[in-house]
């Protein structure tokens, strides 16, 4: 009887640590499966993250990049801008230079006198005083006046320029019309056509 009972208690035992062993396994697996499963998830996480990084790296690349072409750009514009208008204004000082030398052509006469009537329409004056170079005071002297209508009268001659300056109302009205500033009123507008002309283009 007491071998009976301790061949029972022998095998319970073994069914119990049989038992206890086999859900220790479950428990382990279960907890490897478990495991696997958080460590793919920071895996994939990971590559998300990874990913989103790269991409975030790359448009950031693609904008400094932008920004670095865009800025090149700006500063080649900004050189050949720069480049242009010291040429022009190297063509528009030798013009200036060259102004009086207007005087010695052979129609200097009949420029003397477009320069008077321009003056004497934009004043629309009658009577007007006329201070000019001595060259173009010459001119106009030598009986050019007969075709105005306007009374005019010369004041002192001018100190700078070429071409004339004209003053009307008692003086309340006055037109610079001499060729370096008919040249400075035009330099503007003709920049451009200048520049075209320059680069051996057509306009």
């Amino acid at each position: 009887m007491v071998m009976r009972l301790e061949e029972d208690l022998e095998t319970l035992s073994r069914a119990i640590m049989k038992e206890a062993e086999a859900d220790a396994q479950q428990i382990k697996e279960e907890a490897l499966a478990k495991a696997e499963d958080i460590r793919q998830r920071a895996q994939e996480q990971a590559a998300k993250e990874r990913e989103a990084i790269l991409k975030q790296v790359q448009q950031e690349a693609e904008r400094l990049k932008g920004q670095v072409v865009a800025s090149a750009q700006l500063r080649a514009r900004t050189l050949q801008l720069e480049h242009r208008e010291k040429l022009l204004d190297r063509v528009f000082d030798a013009a200036r230079q060259r102004v009086a030398s207007l005087q010695k052509r052979s129609d200097y006469n009949r420029i003397a006198v477009q320069l008077l009537r321009e003056a004497l329409t934009q004043l629309n004056a009658t009577s007007a005083v006329v201070r000019a170079d001595a060259a173009t005071e010459r001119f106009l002297k030598s009986g050019a006046l007969k075709d105005f209508k306007a009374e005019i009268k010369f004041g002192t001659a001018l100190d700078e320029g070429t071409g004339l300056m004209v003053d009307a109302a008692d003086g309340h009205l006055h037109f610079n019309n001499t060729l370096e500033t008919r040249l400075q009123r035009l330099q503007s507008s003709l920049r451009s056509s200048v520049y075209h002309v320059l680069m051996g283009e057509k306009l």
